[in-house]
């Protein structure tokens, strides 16, 4: 029946479909669909920007972020997905957090949990920038005296790290050698080693 509607909106020209990288089939909002749910008092923009043509890092990137968020909003998270985060609607509005902003959000019963999708190789100065945020980062949800704002009554439950073990291992070396404790690593950081590759999906 999904597959059905889907097509119908398809010729009606309220969705657009395009083929990923990988040769999977993705669907999103066009205008006339997004006008349509603003006439029922549902925020929505077109999504004709995310099926122009993208590296196939890129794609993997959102892929993995939007499966992300459509697993917690199952869980009954409050979500903040890669799309509305740079569009400025989530709680770092446009300025960020402390400078930065994450692929997902997730919020519940006061807490927040940063998600980070990363490749194993990052640049040298995109890894250095990310390493000083962490530390800002863990200053403050370990000393009240270095707070960092989330929010009104809004507090850490995590950075979560989706990323090879490659990935993880350096940037836990890295920490460690920059006087992070063990404990403090396991207080605020958790890793995702399986959930960083892609298969191929086909929705026909």
């Amino acid at each position: 029946m999904a597959q059905r509607t889907l097509r119908r909106l398809v010729g009606d020209r309220q969705v657009l479909r395009a083929n990923g990288p990988d040769g999977s089939v993705i669907y999103t909002l066009a205008e006339a669909g997004a006008e349509r749910l603003r006439h029922f008092g549902i925020p929505a923009s077109s999504g004709k920007d995310m099926v122009r043509r993208s590296s196939a890092n890129q794609f993997r990137h959102r892929c993995i972020a939007n499966e992300v968020a459509i697993a917690a909003l199952a869980a009954g998270f409050r979500v903040s997905t890669e799309r509305e985060v740079a569009q400025g609607r989530w709680p770092g509005g446009d300025a960020g957090i402390a400078g930065k902003k994450p692929d997902v959000l997730l919020q519940a019963n006061g807490l927040v949990w940063w998600i980070e999708v990363e490749r194993s190789r990052k640049n040298q100065k995109d890894y250095a920038n990310l390493l000083q945020w962490l530390t800002k980062i863990g200053r403050s949800a370990i000393h009240a005296t270095e707070a960092v704002t989330l929010g009104k009554g809004l507090s850490w439950g995590g950075i979560v790290f989706i990323c090879t073990p490659t990935f993880r291992a350096k940037l836990l070396r890295d920490l460690a050698a920059a006087g992070w404790s063990g404990s403090a690593l396991k207080r605020l950081l958790s890793f995702e080693t399986e959930l960083y590759k892609f298969e191929n999906m086909l929705f026909a």
